[in-house]
């Protein structure tokens, strides 16, 4: 889940502040890419990108990285978030570990109740063990090893993936692992076990092959149990639980990350048989949902790891509709850079079966001829109207407004338009009012917050200005009253009268906390730009000159404005004795 309002609301503020100011961001990346100091900054080969030549600045004072070739920048936290390729709050987690802060108790989403999970994790991870041993010693494991060997695994593979065996019987797990009522509350609420009546309980799992399935960070969070015999459902999956969501968790997504280095596609299908046996042939970057369809929180995840994505279905008429129903929940997250494709296999097989027909080199030559999402999109519309018509054409353009329309503003979504014009034989095409709306208030726009004399190539007074307070945020005192620039008006003007209250009120942030305040804020984008900036000195005095410098500026335009105001009122109403004199001193002070 992305960092957000609701989330923010979760999480103290003052928490997040706190950890910013402990952590050190050299201290962080240097545990995970070696730095080099280089004057006030330290540099290294980036970690985001291959490069011969360190383009990757950490900077203390700032608490910011900085990638001059490939544009990647962040915090700490957003270091985390993408060397680590976790969720916001999985990197606050981490960070506060590593600062000893206990995470506050409501510190996270609803059905993501994570501060149960101290004793749940390694209570399912001794489950995972159980069923692992079970799979080599119980007596009626004879029957699940045979079943592994008919479906071609070798025992490396269910090593790799910890397969284990639910053994037939009521209560197994339960009798090894719920020695008194405390241990069976837990049972209960990890999903191993079902309640019955009179309080009575039995196993979840019974004459199963069983899936551990571990999230982002490696963690044992539920499990999926393959029937051996004819006992419905053929597969039975954890329930909902306090650290397993089926909407979120992809099962062999851990596995993924640790067998291929740098991973470049994802490859999604639906069966953990499918995961396992593509990886046994070298395909070891496939992951599969969890008996649900696609969420946009699992593509989410997804693209912040791999810039491509690839479902795999069958080529019947339950694959196509199943693509059709990944293609309307991916056209919101798709955005530039990204890339998604739809893999039909022949009728009657599935990836496990195709793989053994075919191999590795067959399978990934299928991969490569993936049928594009934009084309998916456009044939699968086509399947409904007649384009040889003009009614036809017509229809063909109401179909795809709407899917359109919830795509991001961007590269594709221009060019999907442009086909759209080709297909239906249209100069323009009109997609209507964009219902995308920005989350925090109104968005602030480049030219609002960056203009300035470009001839002279100086920067505006209230750019320069937000700028220096991320270089040393400690300049804030010298503004005094902040409310006042909001008469300026713009965007630019509000976020520097926030910023200013801000620091005010919390002299011991720093830039990383400043940063981490506007994350998912339109405007968070622009200081994060701000903050890459280097002005051309380095001490206190010629940052308080140049601060001092823009404040005056400001402060002149805040008079003329106020001037303007006047004068417009005399024309239509009388002045009072004091805006009479106000006037005089404004008009007497632009004459000097």
């Amino acid at each position: 889940m992305r960092y957000n309002e609701a989330m923010a609301g979760r999480i103290p503020q003052q928490f997040i502040d706190e950890l910013m100011s402990r952590t050190d961001i050299v201290e962080l990346i240097n545990e995970f890419v070696p730095l080099k100091k280089a004057g006030r900054e330290f540099t290294a080969c980036c970690p985001f990108h291959e490069e011969k030549t360190p383009s990757f600045t950490v900077s203390p004072a700032k608490q910011f990285f900085h990638c001059f070739g490939c544009g990647a920048h962040g915090t700490a936290l957003g270091f985390l978030m993408d060397y680590e390729h976790v969720e916001f709050i999985d990197a606050l987690q981490e960070l506060a570990e590593r600062a000893n802060m206990p995470m506050p108790a409501d510190s996270f989403p609803v059905h993501d109740q994570r501060q149960d999970s101290p004793t749940l994790y390694p209570l399912l991870e001794e489950a995972a063990a159980w069923f692992h041993q079970q799979l080599h010693h119980h007596p009626k494991a004879p029957s699940a090893i045979d079943y592994l060997k008919q479906r071609a695994l070798t025992g490396e593979t269910a090593a790799a993936f910890e397969i284990g065996f639910a053994p037939p019987g009521w209560d197994n797990l339960l009798r090894t692992l719920g020695k008194n009522r405390e241990q069976i509350n837990l049972l209960r609420e990890a999903g191993l076990i079902i309640e019955k009546e009179q309080g009575k309980h039995y196993d979840r799992f019974r004459n199963r092959i069983i899936f551990p399935i571990r999230d982002m960070r490696g963690r044992v969070v539920g499990f999926g149990g393959r029937a051996l015999g004819d006992t419905p459902p053929k597969y039975l999956n954890s329930p909902e639980t306090p650290v397993f969501h089926k909407g979120l968790e992809l099962y062999g997504l851990y596995q993924a990350r640790k067998a291929v280095r740098k991973l470049e596609r994802i490859v999604i299908v639906e069966g953990y048989m499918d995961v396992v046996s593509l990886a046994q042939h070298g395909i070891g970057y496939t992951v599969a949902t969890m008996g649900t369809a696609t969420t946009q929180e699992h593509l989410r995840r997804l693209f912040r790891i791999v810039p491509e994505i690839v479902f795999c279905f069958d080529g019947d008429r339950a694959g196509r509709e199943a693509a059709v129903r990944a293609m309307e929940i991916a056209i919101p997250e798709i955005r530039g850079g990204h890339q998604i494709s739809f893999l039909f296999l022949p009728e009657g097989e599935d990836p496990d079966s195709q793989i053994q027909q075919e191999g590795r080199k067959g399978f990934e030559t299928r991969i490569a001829k993936s049928v594009t999402l934009s084309t998916f999109f456009f044939d699968h519309l086509m399947t409904q109207t007649d384009i040889s018509t003009i009614e036809g054409r017509a229809r063909l353009v109401e179909l795809a407004r709407p899917h359109l329309l919830r795509m991001r503003p961007g590269v594709l979504r221009e060019m999907m338009v442009a086909r759209l014009r080709e297909l239906s034989r249209l100069e323009t095409v009109k997609l209507g009012a964009d219902n995308r709306k920005a989350t925090h208030g109104k968005a602030i726009g480049k030219k609002q917050l960056f203009t300035g004399n470009r001839a002279k190539n100086t920067p505006s007074p209230l750019r320069l200005m937000i700028a220096l307070l991320l270089q040393y945020p400690g300049l804030a005192p010298l503004a005094e009253n902040p409310r006042r620039f909001r008469k300026i008006g713009g965007a630019g003007a509000n976020l520097l009268t926030e910023m200013l209250e801000l620091l005010q009120a919390n002299p011991e942030l720093n830039a990383g906390a400043i940063l981490e305040r506007w994350r998912d804020r339109s405007e968070g984008h622009y200081l994060a730009k701000l903050a890459q900036w280097k002005p051309p000195f380095d001490d206190r005095t010629g940052l308080e000159a140049e601060f001092k410098g823009a404040l005056r500026r400001l402060e002149q335009r805040i008079e003329e404005l106020r001037t303007e105001e006047l004068l417009v009122k005399a024309d239509t109403e009388a002045l009072s004795q004091e805006e009479k004199e106000e006037l005089q001193r404004l008009l007497k002070g632009h004459k000097q």
